[in-house]
């Protein structure tokens, strides 16, 4: 049985800053019930310390606090910190929901509210960051409009995915990786296919013609070149 190496994901903490024990505490049993883990503070002053010494996933900031309002802290969070905040306060103005946001906002929740409509906008919000947080982070090699992804094994050419075998891939991402270089035909052999394979030498020939079909014909556009008598390059 093959045993699943994926680490088990934390659940994500929320922090909720509200000053009515009330909604504090309804928010707080909900959101534990849905699987998150969950933190209260009351004071506006003392949230926006916690909110910039510890680690939340996402920050549900009321408005109207004692000693630092929601606006402030929001606006001084985001000076230091991309954490995703909603913003849940009564006051409906159009012009309170535009400060919020352009303060940094990530969203504007107005009260009363239906749970359930929080509740997606918390698992949006947090998946959201953190697609963007992978974005930014994630190991990736740009070749006029094609992406690869060397940690997902994935390729996109203009945004749409490209499907690639393991060793199509493997060819693909060893051209990318040397960019402009012209790389022989025993090169490419030895370190896509090994030291130690015994086939015909053309299957690289046959490898790079399955690339040009799926990437170079398909999109319309040149990514990989020849030269004669040496081999294969990928150029911008």
């Amino acid at each position: 049985m093959e045993e699943n190496s994926k680490a088990v994901e934390e659940p994500a903490k929320i922090f909720i800053v509200e000053d009515e024990k009330p909604i504090a505490r309804f928010l707080q049993i909900d959101l534990e019930k849905e699987g998150f883990k969950t933190a209260i503070e009351r004071n506006g002053r003392r949230a926006y310390e916690r909110i910039i010494q510890e680690k939340y996933d996402l920050v549900l900031l009321d408005v109207m606090l004692p000693d630092m309002d929601g606006m402030e802290i929001c606006k001084r969070v985001r000076e230091v910190s991309d954490v995703p905040i909603i913003m849940l306060t009564a006051r409906d103005e159009i012009a309170d929901k535009v400060e919020g946001l352009d303060l940094g906002a990530n969203d504007y929740v107005t009260k009363p509210f239906a749970f359930a409509e929080l509740l997606a906008r918390i698992r949006g919000t947090i998946k959201r960051y953190k697609e963007d947080l992978r974005q930014v982070y994630e190991r990736r090699y740009i070749v006029k409009n094609m992406i690869l992804y060397p940690d997902r094994y994935e390729v996109t050419v203009n945004g749409e995915p490209v499907e690639l075998t393991q060793k199509e891939y493997a060819l693909l991402e060893y051209l990318v990786e040397n960019k402009r270089n012209v790389l022989s035909r025993d090169q490419i052999l030895q370190h896509v296919w090994g030291y130690d394979y015994i086939g015909n030498t053309n299957v690289v020939d046959v490898y790079v013609s399955y690339l040009r079909t799926k990437i170079d014909e398909r999109f319309g556009e040149k990514y990989i070149y020849t030269t004669r008598g040496v081999g294969y390059a990928v150029r911008d």
